[in-house]
């Protein structure tokens, strides 16, 4: 049994919302970069400079890569041999955001849905837990724009629309979207679970890096496919009708009732900002 202070664990989301609100992930600038060099498009070529010298900037000043500095999500796995102590462990959470959006200077965007009062420190953050083997914690921090939150979509798909039915949803959220979630975009895919767990799936894809491939065959030739199809919709970066419309596709995958197949699509801008740590 290993003893970890919650304190460890506001400092390590202090440290993630700051490393994530200024820089894009490595994954992202790589794919950013490459799809710069590849396009054709003039106008979508200067947009995606621009979005390079704009990121470049960001490191270099320690000022935030967006304006909207998101919905702070909080990914934490934690070992089963783990016993935390101190303060509950959403009070360190919470107060690791409410710390860094402070000294970050980053704007404070969460607000009650119906009266819209602004909570002014950028909390409640979402916090997703999961237990796992081992006695580690392994953070993962997503600040959340809703530019492209607002794109995403759910579906509640039937057993018989099969995978043709889960690639042309996709590409019909993508296409309606449009250059509203400020292209190219970073997809993540929930297949399957039921309809609040494939939500999550669609989330957590997006903590993945930028070109990996799920391991399941099958599901792999479905992200392939998805980004094909994206980026020949001709969207291309911020709506210029370029090349690239999505940097990447990744889908994650779950068992689901025998009537169903859940399909739900989280859209996420061309600002991939994830940072993550293991205590």
């Amino acid at each position: 049994m290993r003893t970890v202070d919650t304190k460890e664990i506001e400092a390590c989301v202090y440290r993630l919302a700051l490393e994530a609100g200024r820089n894009l992930s490595p994954s992202c600038l790589n794919a950013l970069t490459e799809a710069r060099d590849r396009e054709t498009g003039s106008a979508a070529r200067f947009a995606l400079d621009t979005v390079l010298q704009n990121a470049e900037v960001a490191k270099r000043e320690t000022m935030p890569v967006c304006q909207d500095t998101g919905m702070a999500c909080v990914f934490l796995s934690i070992g089963q041999e783990v016993h935390l102590t101190g303060k509950s462990l959403s009070e360190a959470i919470h107060e690791g955001v409410r710390r860094a959006y402070s000294d970050g200077c980053f704007r404070k965007s969460i607000c009650d849905p119906l009266t819209r009062v602004n909570t002014a420190d950028n909390t409640p953050a979402a916090i997703h837990t999961q237990i796992v083997p081992g006695d580690k914690v392994e953070l993962s921090f997503l600040p959340k724009g809703f530019g492209s939150e607002n794109m995403s979509r759910l579906f509640m798909l039937t057993p018989a629309a099969g995978r043709k039915g889960i690639i042309d949803s996709v590409v019909s959220a993508v296409k309606e979207a449009g250059s509203k979630p400020c292209p190219p975009v970073y997809i993540g895919v929930g297949i399957g679970g039921s309809f609040d767990t494939v939500a999550l799936l669609a989330k957590r894809a997006l903590l993945r890096e930028i070109g990996t491939r799920h391991p399941r065959k099958d599901v792999a030739s479905i992200e392939e496919e998805l980004l094909t199809k994206i980026n020949a919709l001709g969207i291309g970066a911020q709506g210029f009708h370029g090349d690239t419309a999505a940097l990447g596709v990744s889908c994650e995958i779950a068992p689901t009732h025998i009537a169903g197949l859940p399909v739900a699509v989280n859209v996420q801008c061309h600002c991939v900002r994830v940072a993550k740590e293991v205590l």
